[in-house]
């Protein structure tokens, strides 16, 4: 196919394809599907070789948010059945981490519901990081805690965190069908807070809220844009006891497709699949991984995952291999360029503008990205480019309240 030879191309020079490109991936029919995945891996061992980095998730505060995200079992209003309780002792929160990093993962996300947090929030937090160096001195800590103020990611640095996660997860346009208590504008602020205070930023999106196919891809370029180092690719879970509890879009092939767009416009950066990966991949996982070079070990925030062995053999079985500490994820260019200009935009990753492959700083600094948000809109159907599931193919039995693990008693699945 011309696109795929043209998208390779483009991937392993470092340029960005066009918009239309980009939504041509999205419309490729299923039986070409295996050329886009073999197109998109072509770019990704380019950069990233046959590496997977693993990532452990822990939920430091569980549900009880005061935001009304359609898409989050945690929401105000929430009928979920999910875990409720507050914040995780530091000791709690390093065991659940070092069994994650005993797994495997190389970086932990330490998450909490909310909508942004306290100062006193910011010294939990810093005390459960020490704990965690404590035990491993050598593993990654990302944060994920909402909105952030005036220098919080300042104060998060200082303490030992590598990155930020906050999501944009959906194009500008439809941010206000999703959520009403806060704004597109509020986590751009966010992810440039993060960058301005020299962590990495991990900022992705959330397929499956029943978007067009441009809303997808607007986010997509939006996140590369803002400067994204990783780009989490979340695939809805559509839990019962949350507006989006119907929202079955997604087959397999389809989140291929997304997978594979995402690569084409972030050659480079992480891509990592995140949550609902079992959900709406299957059995079709290990073709994910030749487009994606990050996962998420074991279990997520409020959803049991599958078992962690299983994520490793399946690591294996599709001859890839487990990043280690002591390798580097991001490609030179990449690292050199975020220390060259830390003392500028302070992104970990590069800010330059989309069409900007040459390494050169950006003449106009961070500032005035726009970014993106979450929020279902339009017409599913033309936007996927693809059928919606029948009532008989819908499979509510994979989506599984997590049981174990952090804020409980049993041992976490990692």
């Amino acid at each position: 196919m011309d696109l795929l030879d043209t998208l390779v191309a483009k991937g392993l020079n470092r340029e960005l394809p066009t918009r239309e490109e980009a939504l041509a991936v999205l419309a490729t029919a299923d039986d070409d599907l295996l050329d886009v995945v073999a197109a998109a891996g072509k770019v990704r061992r380019k950069w990233f070789g046959r590496r997977v980095k693993l990532n452990y998730l822990v939920n430091l505060k569980s549900g009880l948010c005061p935001e009304d995200c359609n898409y989050c079992s945690q929401r105000l209003g929430s009928k979920a059945e999910i875990l409720k309780y507050t914040w995780l002792k530091p000791e709690e929160a390093a065991q659940a981490a070092t069994a994650g990093v005993a797994g495997g993962a190389k970086r932990v996300c330490l998450v909490a519901s909310g909508r942004g947090p306290t100062d006193r929030d910011i010294d939990r937090v810093t005390d459960t990081i020490a704990a965690i160096k404590d035990a491993d001195p050598g593993v990654e800590i990302c944060a994920c805690l909402g909105l952030l103020s005036d220098n919080q990611a300042e104060r998060l640095a200082a303490a030992g965190v590598d990155a930020y996660n906050h999501n944009l997860n959906t194009s500008e346009a439809t941010y206000g069908d999703i959520t009403t208590t806060h704004t597109y504008a509020d986590r751009v602020d966010t992810v440039q807070k993060a960058h301005g205070a020299g962590l990495s930023a991990c900022s992705g999106l959330i397929a499956g809220m029943g978007e067009t196919a441009e809303d997808l891809v607007d986010v997509v370029f939006a996140l590369r844009e803002l400067g994204s180092d990783s780009v989490p690719v979340n695939f809805l879970i559509p839990f019962e006891g949350t507006p989006l509890a119907k929202e079955w879009n997604l087959t397999p092939q389809h989140c291929l497709r997304i997978l594979a767009m995402v690569r084409f416009v972030h050659p480079d950066t992480e891509v990592r699949i995140a949550g609902g990966r079992e959900v709406h991949l299957r059995s079709l996982q290990p073709l994910g991984l030749h487009i994606a070079n990050s996962i998420f070990l074991g279990d997520y925030l409020t959803s049991e995952g599958q078992a962690g062995q299983a994520d490793l053999d399946m690591i294996k079985d599709a001859g890839f291999e487990v990043e280690g500490q002591g390798e580097a994820t991001m490609p030179r260019h990449r690292s050199e360029y975020a220390e060259q200009f830390a003392g500028g935009c302070g992104t970990s990753g590069g800010c330059g503008s989309p069409a900007d492959t040459s390494g050169a700083a950006p003449a106009d600094g961070c500032g005035g990205h726009a970014g993106g948000a979450c929020g279902p809109c339009g017409e599913p159907a033309q936007a996927t480019a693809q059928a919606s599931p029948d009532a008989d193919d819908l499979r509510e039995d994979l989506v599984r309240v997590r049981r174990r693990g952090a804020g409980t008693e049993l041992a976490p699945n990692a």
